[in-house]
């Protein structure tokens, strides 16, 4: 990053007021699809607010106006998945057990740049387990399944319900398990959705592995695949950072990846000298300088997505840039990705994904074939 670029970051960054909200950050500068540095983007139709061809890889550009999806709505014709929920108590695990949380955000360590020096305590959490069976589900069968981050804390989310049953039902996906987990509490360095999600390990996909699907599998009567091309997971910021860490530590579990405002910056805590960077290090050096994994992965980001909102100035906390060098890695070394650049959209794209999130969840499962 050149220096005028730099000392432009330092000076937009001392204005952001560290909060755990995003809304009481002044909204960030938009980034032209157009900019230097900018992967080459596909412009969709405007009028026809089309989404990218599910048989596709590439980047592509839409907005500034989105279309909610038709799969939103509940359809009466169609068949309706079974929706249960259930805790787990941190206090009953083996793994995250116990809990961090902290009272201020941290400073920077003087010995590193890259890092914080953050104080924890120890708390004991709750976490809610929300879980989709379509209404095709046969007991007793083997089914793929999908994992969703940051899974709702109370009541369940019929919109999403909605999406399932109406792709499903199309036969645009397979009928599938979808297991949303709600995160651990708080946000970033020193809390624990930020251990959970920002730590570049096995160990969350180790935590589902063994505390959450067996409990799913116990409480709602289904049986889970096995086979990683069977398995998906999706987040949004540091869970969609976490969706790509689980896969790519664990690629014997999962193989399909969708992102969004994926946090692929530097907020891993502690700091580890394996990877310095953070989630930064997976455009930096891990996927150019890695073999090819089987992993099919799916990325969008807004136009006015998150820069730099904390003390560190390292130039490695820009959600936009992320996702650009992100895309441009994957099609260097030939991976199967789509990436939507949102423009009018901020952190979580959520105007955009009433549009394209339905496409995005069809499009990383799209070739899957059930093994026999």
């Amino acid at each position: 990053m050149n220096l005028m670029k730099s000392t432009a970051l330092l000076a937009l960054g001392t204005i952001f007021v560290l909060h755990s909200s995003y809304a009481k950050r002044p909204k960030p500068p938009v980034r032209a699809f157009d900019a230097p540095g900018a992967p080459t983007f596909i412009h969709l139709d405007k009028e026809a607010q089309v989404n990218p061809p599910v048989d596709t890889v590439g980047n592509y550009l839409i907005g500034p106006v989105y279309k909610a999806a038709p799969e939103r709505k509940a359809n009466k014709d169609v068949p309706k998945g079974k929706v249960s929920q259930f805790n787990i108590d941190s206090k009953t695990t083996k793994l995250l057990n116990p809990g961090i949380a902290r009272k201020e955000f941290g400073k920077v360590d003087p010995k590193n740049f890259k890092t914080l020096i953050v104080e924890t305590h120890q708390i004991d959490y709750s976490r809610k387990i929300t879980v989709y069976i379509p209404a095709q589900y046969k007991a007793g069968s083997v089914a793929p399944f999908m994992v969703c981050h940051d899974g709702p804390k109370g009541k369940p989310n019929q919109t999403f319900s909605n999406i399932f049953d109406n792709l499903i039902a199309q036969e645009r996906l397979p009928p599938m398990v979808v297991i949303q987990i709600a995160n651990g509490g708080g946000d970033a360095q020193g809390h624990q959705r930020g251990k959970e999600y920002d730590t570049m390990s096995g160990v969350f996909a180790e935590y589902i592995e063994t505390e959450v699907l067996p409990r799913v599998e116990k409480n709602c009567a289904v049986k889970l695949t096995k086979d990683p091309d069977a398995r998906a997971v999706m987040g949004s910021s540091s869970g969609g950072s976490a969706a790509l860490i689980m896969a790519w530590y664990r690629t014997d579990l999962y193989h399909r990846v969708l992102t969004t405002s994926g946090t692929f910056v530097n907020q891993q805590w502690p700091f580890d000298s394996k990877t310095p960077g953070g989630a930064w290090d997976f455009h930096d050096k891990l996927i150019p300088n890695t073999q090819k994994k089987p992993i099919r992965l799916f990325l969008a980001v807004g136009d006015y997505d998150l820069l730099n909102p904390n003390v560190m100035r390292d130039d490695m906390h820009d959600w936009v840039e992320a996702n650009h060098r992100m895309a441009k890695v994957l099609k260097a070394k030939g991976y199967d990705y789509q990436y939507l650049f949102c423009q009018n959209s901020g952190h979580g794209i959520g105007n955009a994904k009433t549009q394209f999130l339905p496409h995005a969840i069809e499009w990383v499962w799209h070739g899957y074939q059930k093994k026999k």
